[in-house]
């Protein structure tokens, strides 16, 4: 466990992230300790259990040998006894919430990740205490209202409060600064870093980048060359650097999101891609409404079996066009997505949203005249879909052979989620503690 002094910084932000320890096990062990506290016990997501896969699993289950996303019934080979619950949503709904309302006690800078994980923004919290003092709170809190372990990361920015809170589980609270990166994360491989992949970190190794101490002093610019807008951004985060803010779900206006569930698994790339490209010009018609720019650009990413995963990365420069969206979001579904490995949902955010005659936009030296031929072209395009509809224009990429793949068509497949449904109804992620 890395320490910290015991007064804020003088400056800078104080984030925290509270990661619940098992939530799904862990909630069933509240609410009957006698059947399942201390027993091997696992939610499996089939209705057929036997069948289906396991979702998660308690520490004791784990301590056997239980993984997430084994089979069932390979899980109970491993383990006879392993007890099997059907999952609840709504039971943990109802548990993510009380633990958000602890958490905004202390403030009302709230982010929620997802069911079981939200980040906090304490730099103005000092009348509840030093950052410790609040952690410490928060998660006696937690234990004596709910029984729930939770482990919680204090750092100055949310990737280093993720990375903290994964340091010491269950029910441990880590502080991890900036000044402490190279003595706790540069010796670790790649894809200890949060949002590296395994096929980022294979790409890595490749050129022969194999620790975060690489990663942090490769070259920018053969990061650029091989990985796109994603290579400056990689190397920033093995520096300990994240200048994403934490965003209450109450000021929806600070992000702008679009996830369509699909009509069917889909496996193959090219038609994932063409989702993205769908995805893209919806909210960056939505941001031009609003005549915002995006800096920030987020997907979701939901299998079958309801396991979630979001990877964002923040731009050099902000932008409002669907080709800057498009391409950031399919390069980082393909640095973190196995090709072949089914996907049922998929969804982009953007956020750190400014009004867009208050935006720097940094012209290309090279092709300064790129930029008002684009915006030509988005108030064209947005003049016509305004009066005729918004199928008037679409390029041949949004298009499919099969028309109930196609994410407008919402009487063919349903209407898509919102950004701001999800976080009404907040799985956005299966616990991968």
């Amino acid at each position: 466990m890395v320490t910290v002094g015991h007064h804020y910084p003088k400056q800078g932000r104080v984030i925290l992230h509270i990661d619940m320890n098992a939530f799904y096990c862990s909630v069933h062990e509240a609410v009957e300790p006698e059947l399942y506290k201390g027993k091997p016990i696992a939610v499996a997501g089939s209705v057929e259990l036997r069948k289906g896969i396991i979702v998660t699993s308690s520490y004791t289950a784990r301590g056997m040998g239980i993984k997430t996303g084994m089979q069932v019934r390979q899980a109970l080979k491993i383990c006879p006894d392993l007890i099997l619950i059907r999952p609840d949503f709504e039971l943990y709904r109802d548990f993510s919430r009380r633990f958000m309302q602890i958490a905004y006690s202390y403030s009302p800078m709230v982010e929620s990740m997802s069911i079981d994980e939200c980040f906090v923004d304490i730099t103005g919290s000092k009348q509840f205490g030093t950052p410790m003092d609040i952690a410490n709170s928060i998660q006696n809190r937690i234990m004596k209202e709910l029984k729930l372990p939770c482990s919680i990361g204090v750092a100055p920015n949310k990737l280093l409060a993720k990375m903290g809170s994964d340091m010491k589980k269950p029910n441990g609270i880590s502080v991890l600064r900036i000044r402490d990166v190279p003595y706790v994360l540069w010796d670790k491989p790649c894809n200890y870093l949060y949002g590296i992949g395994k096929k980022t970190a294979d790409k890595l190794e490749k050129l022969g980048i194999l620790t975060l101490g690489q990663l942090a002093s490769a070259d920018e610019l053969l990061l650029t060359k091989q990985f796109g807008v994603l290579g400056a951004h990689l190397k920033r985060s093995a520096n300990g650097i994240d200048p994403s803010l934490v965003n209450p779900e109450q000021e929806q206006s600070k992000s702008i999101g679009h996830t369509t569930t699909l009509p069917r698994d889909y496996t193959d790339r090219i038609e994932i891609h063409r989702v993205f490209l769908n995805l893209a010009d919806q909210v960056a018609r939505r941001l031009r409404k609003q005549e915002l720019m995006a800096l920030t650009i987020q997907i979701t990413i939901r299998d079958p079996d309801m396991r979630t995963i979001t990877r964002s990365v923040t731009l050099p420069t902000a932008t409002e066009h669907m080709d800057d969206i498009y391409k950031t979001a399919c390069e980082l579904y393909d640095h973190q997505w196995d090709d072949g490995k089914p996907v049922r949902l998929l969804g982009i955010t953007l956020q750190n949203l400014t009004m867009k005659e208050e935006t720097f936009i940094q012209l290309d030296l090279f092709d300064y005249e790129k930029q008002p031929r684009r915006e030509h072209l988005n108030k064209i395009m947005d003049g016509l879909r305004d009066k005729f509809g918004e199928s008037a224009i679409l390029t041949a990429g949004m298009m499919s052979d099969d028309p109930s793949a196609f994410i407008r068509n919402h009487k063919a497949r349903g209407t898509s989620l919102q950004m701001d449904h999800l976080k009404k109804n907040p799985l956005h992620k299966e616990e991968e503690k």
